[in-house]
């Protein structure tokens, strides 16, 4: 063996992957700084089509370049892209990257229909590529502790959950409330939190039934350009288990925000919510009859661990993940509430 294979092998070691940033807004640039504060990337390129967005951007990272367009970006030799465009791009975005052998970390949702985010999952599968997608909430510390005591059968059988995700505002950019661009309103923006932590939690049973109902300002919506501000639906799993989804745009709710999620079991109960309307800070507690013990209580900093467990996995190599396909089961909930 020559003394350049051990040589070679360091090198490889010692290589961090080059992630590209598409998409540097208030939460591309959060999740941006999550990854570069991993050490496990080298921050490659940014293309913003802000200048000004870029420019911030690149202050965080200066040993970045910022590019004029998404085309140039793939031209970086990239080995990871962290996409945090419209949502009407992601799908197409991922596709055309992973094609190029580009791993891909998106945020939610993957696809506007179960179709598009099945297309991308199959793009990944046939590259053999990692894909990621911001479904940040599982990473709180209170939706782990809740999800481990239900693994460990500590609540016995869970029969019953309520999740609830209630906006006080809604979305300023106005291609959110354009169903062509966006896939729908509030179900899609943030009832898919909602569908990802019941399925995750209970380990992603079948659902085998679904009714739901779609208001926009507080009626019905009955036109196929209109999203909605304001969702319910009763979700029948495989397992018996019958939950309840409520979420929200513009709601007067007194707060900023009511986030929470409660799990209702033969042996006990546990709820995980928000505190004093944050949509930050959170707190989680477990239930005995009457009794009730906290699991935990902010601060927890959990926003950005989607983006970094993501990129610590990429220096480690890892590949396409096999659970991807999980990503379909939300997307395929999200469009049966929708109807289609």
């Amino acid at each position: 063996m020559s003394d350049a294979t051990p040589l070679a092998m360091t090198r490889n070691v010692l290589s961090r992957p080059r992630i590209g940033f598409l998409g540097v807004g208030r939460i591309g640039l959060h999740r941006m700084k999550a990854i570069v504060d991993t050490e496990a990337v080298e921050t490659a390129a940014i293309f913003d089509p802000s200048p000004e967005m870029a420019a911030a951007a690149r202050e965080l990272t200066p040993e970045a370049s910022v590019v004029s367009s998404f085309e140039t970006l793939l031209d970086q030799q990239l080995d990871g892209l962290v996409i945090a465009s419209p949502s009407a791009l992601h799908a197409a975005q991922s596709i055309v990257a992973l094609e190029q052998g580009v791993a891909v970390f998106c945020q939610k949702p993957l696809g506007r229909t179960r179709d598009e985010a099945a297309a991308v999952v199959d793009a990944a599968r046939r590259v053999n590529r990692l894909l990621g997608v911001d479904l940040s909430y599982r990473y709180t510390d209170g939706m782990r502790q809740i999800r481990d005591l239900i693994v460990a059968g500590e609540l016995g059988t869970v029969f019953a959950v309520d999740l609830t995700f209630h906006n006080a505002y809604g979305p300023s950019k106005p291609w959110f409330y354009d169903k062509a661009l966006s896939g729908g309103g509030c179900v899609i923006d943030l009832g898919v939190h909602l569908v990802d932590l019941l399925l995750w939690v209970l380990d992603f049973p079948d659902v085998v039934g679904i009714e739901s109902r779609l208001l926009c300002k507080g009626a019905p919506v009955h036109r196929d350009d209109e999203v909605e501000d304001y969702a319910v639906a009763t979700l029948e799993l495989a397992s018996g288990v019958v939950a309840r989804i409520a979420c929200s745009w513009h709601l007067q709710a007194g707060q900023d925000a009511v986030i929470a999620a409660d799990f209702h079991g033969t042996g006990g109960g546990a709820s995980f919510r928000n505190v004093n309307g944050s949509y930050l800070d959170f707190s989680a507690e477990r239930y005995r009859g009457t009794q009730r013990h906290v699991l935990t209580l902010p601060p927890d900093a959990w926003g950005g661990r989607a983006a970094a467990a993501w990129a610590k996995r990429l220096a480690a190599g890892e590949r396409y993940d096999p659970h991807n396909d999980r990503l379909v089961a939300v997307a395929d909930v999200l469009d049966r509430i929708y109807g289609r």
